[in-house]
């Protein structure tokens, strides 16, 4: 019963509580103190009498009844009781001072010391390990690695060890024709005796130059020379260590050679082979002279290169050089600019794609005609200029070379002919220049060539008026274009005409008019190619021109003497060159051929590489063009609602829901992708997908044809607000074209959600173009490019909808007294200049038939009608200028027009009536294309409107 009642079996049960137990007091601190010491004697003495495995079973379950706090304690007592004596030491020191002590091991070690444990694997296999063994051996990686990649370095030296053609001494022997044996006691002597001598001239002068230094020493050290007299506290970083002994190595190894230069005899080379510098260099990161200019080389093509020009940083210097001179105009401004310098570096800012560079008029820098002799020198010319690879030097080509396999071919065999390195951009071109924002080619320099060359802002300020000009030029050459063809063919055919008259008599010269003809033709199409090769391109045009002038001989009117024979003979002669020049061709492509299936083996051995730079490139263009957007909300939107919002407004509610809503639901649509694309490439691995993004973000492309059907409304009512308000023209004024717009107007920032998907098609293609084929992403990829791709048609079914509807305005606005021309459905097909001829006698036959001109029409065809209006020109005094004007004259429906032709004759050439219900026009083209061209189009047309 006292057992099973605790408050009978202890009296006082009020000043003595229980707790969890009958015999333990609460309230009294004594009597608890000695029960417990009693209750652990006990239990002591219980546990000297079991045995080892009883004892286990006690511990278990007491430790398995303590708490956390319980269990550190234990902890703690154990590690000052018994401190262990073995510990993985990259477990307990700090990581930098783990991988300080695994910078001393070879390669060879390193990965023994990989197999050890998982964190020892983790820490050999970082790059800032595996850099520096690559780069001794000239060893660079194609591409720059992500944040979280880590062993990229070690892969490329075990790919790079794997394929090295090492020979033995024997071997080498037998290629090189030297074999360098033992010397003997009595050769070794004045070797030890010379070099000792230097090493002593080396410290002498490195002495003297110690106590020069703290001659000169300024009595306190300023920021800038901190980091050369301060000596900072702790060890220094193991890059840094890195960098310090590489450089102070590579001086005192330049500091011996030019000693034994001084000393010794000149030898010369004995196998007499050419030994390229990248074989033989230490580390990328050497110690560049500070005292070498940048210089950087502007071609006169790019658009708007005088702000170029003024983007370019103080301290480097620029030139620019006229795009039509020869390869020694480059060399001369350089040579001239330098002074004697050699260069940290040298740019070439050019224009040019992915695959070739246009350096010079005639000069497209390929893998074709790198090893052309006159282009070979050049680069090793220009390679001379720079400093050596060692200290820092290369040459920078504002092309984006490195995105694809035929430009990084083409870098890598520039490097090996000129023993200098060669870097381009990686990304691929999504707007006008904006390739050169991307990553670029080989080691990380002291920055970024674009930073390095030209200051951030006005760079990005001249890209953006680039892009302008681009669509300003597209107009010119609209308009120019028909002006410059016709001037090209007359300067053809002056320039053939003078040939012949000079050296063949009048009859002949009438005889061969048809061969004078093609030698124009083939003249002008040369002139637009811009070919490398002038006589092939040439023989081509004349060997195709050949061909059709066969298939159409029945159509080819006899004369007395037939130009055949003479064409036949001119033929043969090309027939000759054009074979010469495919046989050199070919020759061409078979030396290039190894270097090709190279690159290609390289490229298969990490494809991901190359998908990652592209899913890089893409997340970049969609982080810029989200950043365009949110200039439209946070310069324009916001503060227009809160002008709104504070009794000030600039512009009513239903203006400023009518001009940004539907841009902002792109704004949101659009980040949210960036959002997706930016977690997706933070754990980016060789199987993640990118597809199933833009699948899903294809599925949302409503809110993009919201804003495409509205937007010339926004265009109208922005156009509107600025005429009727002037607080919002002063507004725009003010905000217009800035550094937070990018020098953009409110105008051209609603244009930028209309050219992203070609943008994106092109990412999507490139991406899609290095996964491979058995990929979960490349299905996805496909599916993603279509969508995307029916959505641009649709698009451009928009766009060209509006550019018709444009047309008719310009036409309307042209013509003198045309009437109304804005019609649903009706657009504008083909314009087509005629001149109008009057037969004197209509009852003679038609090859009889004499004409003469009356005046000059231009006929406009539209889809269900035919404009017809005179056409004058006029001049103005003191110009050579004219301006052409149009005079409406009919207008006739097309399912009421008739089509008759008139034969070729004697008298008339390339002539046609069009006739009417009331009138008919005999008209005549200038040129047959023109005429047969004319007749198609415009019987398809009259066929479309009578099926109507």
């Amino acid at each position: 019963m006292a057992a099973g009642n605790p408050s009978r079996a202890i009296p006082g049960r009020d000043s003595c509580h229980t707790r969890f137990s009958a015999w333990t007091p609460f309230s009294n601190t004594s009597l608890n103190r000695q029960l417990f010491q009693e209750r652990v004697a006990l239990i002591s003495h219980w546990f000297d009498l079991w045995t080892n495995k009883q004892r286990q079973e006690f511990l278990l379950t007491i430790f398995l009844r303590c708490t956390k706090s319980q269990l550190r304690f234990v902890q703690d007592w154990f590690s000052e009781k018994k401190p262990m004596a073995r510990v993985d030491f990259s477990t307990v020191l700090p990581r930098r001072i783990s991988l300080y002590i695994f910078s001393f091991l070879n390669p060879k070690d390193l990965c023994a010391a990989a197999q050890v444990s998982w964190p020892w694997r983790f820490l050999t296999e970082q790059d800032c390990l595996w850099m520096p063994k690559c780069v001794r051996f000239g060893w660079f990686l194609p591409y720059t690695p992500a944040d979280k990649e880590y062993g990229a370095w070690k892969h490329h030296y075990l790919a790079c060890v794997a394929d090295l053609d090492w020979l033995t001494p024997r071997e080498a022997a037998a290629v090189h024709g030297t074999l360098r044996e033992p010397n003997t006691e009595a050769e070794e002597l004045p070797e030890r005796q010379r070099e000792k001598c230097l090493r002593k001239i080396i410290w002498e002068k490195t002495a003297l130059r110690k106590k020069e230094s703290l001659r000169v020493r300024p009595p306190w050290g300023s920021a800038a020379g901190c980091s050369r007299w301060c000596t900072p506290r702790g060890p220094p970083p193991v890059s840094q260590r890195w960098r310090d002994s590489a450089g102070s190595q590579g001086a005192s190894e330049k500091e011996l050679v030019l000693a034994s230069l001084e000393v010794l005899p000149t030898r010369s080379n004995v196998s007499g082979s050419h030994s390229y510098p990248s074989l033989s260099k230490k580390n990328w990161h050497g110690v560049a002279n500070k005292d070498e200019p940048r210089f950087i080389l502007i071609s006169s093509r790019i658009p708007a290169y005088e702000l170029l020009v003024d983007s370019v940083q103080a301290g480097v210097l620029s030139a620019v050089y006229e795009y039509s001179k020869p390869l020694d105009s480059l060399l001369c401004l350089t040579e001239k600019a330098l002074a004697g310098r050699k260069a940290r570096s040298v740019g070439i800012f050019s224009d040019g794609d992915s695959r070739e560079m246009n350096l010079l008029q005639g000069y497209k820098i390929d893998i074709e005609n790198l090893l052309k002799p006159e282009v070979r020198d050049f680069w090793e010319t220009l390679g001379s200029f720079v400093a050596t690879e060692e200290e820092g030097g290369h040459v920078d080509l504002f092309v984006p070379l490195g995105a694809s396999e035929a430009g990084v071919e083409a870098l890598s065999q520039l490097s090996q002919l000129t023993g200098t390195l060669f870097t381009a951009p990686t990304g691929v071109a999504t707007g006008s220049f904006q390739h050169i924002l991307s990553e670029w080619l080989g080691p990380p320099g002291d920055g970024a060539p674009p930073s390095t060359y030209f200051s951030p802002a006005k760079l990005q300020t001249w890209a953006c008026w680039a892009e302008l000009l681009e669509e300003a030029l597209k107009s010119v050459r609209k308009e120019l274009g028909p002006l410059l063809k016709d001037l090209q063919k007359v300067i053809s055919a002056r320039m053939v005409g003078q040939i012949m008259s000079d050296s063949m008599t009048t009859a002949s010269i009438l005889d061969n008019q048809d061969t004078a003809r093609a030698l124009a033709d083939g003249l002008v199409e040369l002139s637009k190619e811009h070919a490398d090769k002038p006589l092939e391109f040439l023989s081509d045009f004349l060997l195709k021109k050949n061909k059709k002038s066969k298939n159409f001989e029945g159509n080819v009117i006899p004369t007395k003497c037939d130009p055949k024979e003479t064409l036949g003979s001119f033929m043969k002669k090309t027939n000759v060159i054009a074979g010469d020049c495919r046989d050199t061709k070919s020759s061409l492509s078979k030396s290039d051929l190894e270097g090709l299936v190279e690159l290609e083996r390289t490229l298969q051995r990490h494809p991901w590489e190359r998908r990652a730079a592209v899913a890089r490139e893409l997340l970049q263009s969609e982080r810029r063009y989200v950043q365009l957007l949110a200039a439209v909300r946070d310069v324009y939107a916001t503060p227009l609602r809160a002008a709104l919002a504070s009794n000030r407004a600039i512009l009513s509610a239903a203006n400023i829901r009518i001009i940004f809503s539907d841009i902002l639901r792109i704004l949101s649509l659009n980040r949210q992708l960036l959002d997706n694309l930016r977690d997706r490439l933070q754990e980016w691995g060789p199987a993640h997908c990118v597809g199933e993004i833009f699948i899903k973000f294809g599925s949302q492309l409503n809110t993009y044809t919201n804003f495409f059907n509205n937007y010339p409304v926004v265009l109208r009512t922005i156009e509107k607000c600025r005429e009727a308000a002037p607080a919002f023209r002063a507004f725009l004024q003010r905000c217009d074209k800035t550094i937070v717009t990018h020098m953009l107007s409110l105008p051209e920032l609603l244009l930028c959600p209309s050219r992203r998907f070609d943008e994106y098609l092109t990412l999507l293609y490139a991406l899609r173009l290095h996964t491979p084929a058995g990929h979960v992403d490349c299905g996805e990829l496909t599916a993603a490019i279509d969508q995307i791709k029916r959505y641009k048609g649709y698009l451009d079914k928009i766009k060209e909808n509006v550019s018709m509807k444009e047309q008719l305005s310009d036409v309307q606005r042209l013509v003198w007294g045309c009437p109304a021309l804005s019609e649903v459905n009706r657009y504008l097909i083909r314009v087509q200049d005629v001149v109008q001829l009057h037969c004197a006698d209509e009852e003679v036959s038609f090859s009889l038939r004499v004409y003469e001109q009356t005046r000059d029409l231009t006929l406009f065809l539209l889809s269900d009608a035919l404009l017809i209006s005179s056409r004058g020109t006029s001049h103005t005094p003191f110009e050579r200028t004219s301006k052409t004007t149009y005079q409406f004259t009919a207008s006739v429906a097309l399912h009421r027009l008739l089509i008759k032709d008139i034969p070729d004759s004697k008298y008339v050439k390339n002539a046609f009536i069009l006739q009417g219900p009331k009138r008919e026009w005999i008209c005549a083209t200038e040129v047959e294309d023109d005429k047969f061209l004319w007749l198609s189009v415009l019987k398809r047309a009259i066929r479309s409107s009578m099926e109507k």
